[in-house]
């Protein structure tokens, strides 16, 4: 029965863990147990490490809307959503600021990922499972309404109404009442990587041909069109299995951030490869977005974010002489109102045009 109620980011070292142990054991479903329960904990055991060892002028900065932003939404009533990696979700209507977290109905702490349905429902991918908000109530859905494993990492609804949610454990689809694991996933990286199939879905899209992308933790990316699956590794140009970040861009190109090798654009026969040998500073790239203008921004860990314009080629670094002082980029955005966002280590932050501010509880908003 669903229960019915009235996060520094998760970094490079957490992803580590579970990624690199996903692809550790051999395949049996009682040692997947006992690994997941293993990963979980050391992802427990990092992130308490984090928090003893935060940024000194975060701990000072009690203004400060949260410590660590991983992800920025605006629903359809222009309300904005900002996740948090320890104090679940905050929303700022145009007036205030409003948490939510495990005391308000929110299935966890950590945030991972946040859509709005097409019936108006908030949806929050979180350590703890996954939950609905209907602007009054939250419903959480955990391993007992099917999910595969309680830690979700991504959620997209499709072009068809499916809503999707990427754990450490793979894939599973809402089906109305809860969720429905897909194992057809699996196979493939059994084959490939002749390990246990529990890949970590770190980020899902659809392209415009209704083809479904999933990120798939250190095994590359799949490619679904609803009835064959293409798989996309290194061999085939991909920078690194490690995918972390999808778009598809407003020309139909696609991009891929990864961990461990920079960012990727490919355009559908050539991959183009950015990474810290040739174009950017560091091969972290956790958030990928394209701006109005059709611009391509990408964060990179420790070197803030990078535009790219396609027409020139054209590739600026905004960081701390620009006013950028967050340490690892998670969350790229911008709104309705043209306002655009940068969140991660140290807070959230807005571009003007020219620089970069902090923003606190007390804005500036406008």
């Amino acid at each position: 029965m669903k229960n019915i109620f009235v996060c520094k980011r998760f970094l490079k070292s957490v992803l580590c863990l579970i990624i690199m142990t996903a692809c550790s054991e051999p395949s049996t479903s009682s040692l997947a147990q006992k690994q997941a329960t293993k990963t979980a904990r050391q992802a427990t055991q990092v992130n308490q490490s984090l928090r003893k060892n935060r940024n000194p002028i975060s701990l000072i900065d009690s203004l400060q809307i949260s410590e660590y932003i991983r992800r920025i939404f605006q629903d359809s009533k222009g309300n904005l959503w900002f996740a948090t990696n320890d104090q679940g979700v905050c929303r700022y209507d145009g007036h205030m600021l409003t948490y939510f977290s495990i005391e308000e109905g929110l299935s966890g702490t950590q945030v991972t990922g946040i859509i709005e349905d097409r019936q108006g429902n908030l949806w929050f991918t979180t350590n703890g499972g996954v939950s609905k908000y209907n602007g009054e109530v939250f419903t959480n859905y955990t391993e007992t309404d099917g999910l595969n494993h309680k830690w979700a990492w991504s959620i997209f609804e499709d072009s068809k109404g499916a809503i999707w949610v990427g754990t450490m454990e793979g894939l599973c689809r809402y089906n109305g009442e809860g969720f429905t694991s897909f194992a057809w996933l699996y196979p493939i990286v059994d084959i490939l990587a002749g390990k246990l199939a529990n890949s970590l879905i770190g980020c899902i899209t659809e392209d415009r041909q209704g083809n479904l992308w999933f990120g798939m933790g250190r095994q590359g990316v799949c490619k679904y069109d609803g009835k064959t699956l293409q798989h996309i590794t290194r061999k085939d140009g991909l920078c690194d299995n490690s995918i972390v970040a999808i778009l598809e861009d407003s020309q139909g190109d696609m991009w891929f951030g990864s961990v461990f090798g920079g960012l990727s654009h490919y355009d559908g026969q050539h991959f183009t490869n950015f990474n810290k040998n040739n174009e950017i500073g560091n091969n972290e790239v956790w958030s990928i977005y394209e701006d109005k203008k059709g611009d391509i921004w990408f964060s990179s860990e420790g070197f803030g974010i990078y535009r790219y314009n396609k027409s020139t080629k054209a590739l600026t670094n905004f960081h701390k002489n620009e006013g950028l002082l967050i340490s690892a980029v998670q969350a790229i955005f911008e709104d309705k109102e043209g306002r655009f966002w940068v969140g991660g280590g140290n807070g959230l932050y807005r571009y003007d045009g020219k620089t970069f501010f902090s923003m606190t509880k007390e804005g500036p908003w406008k």
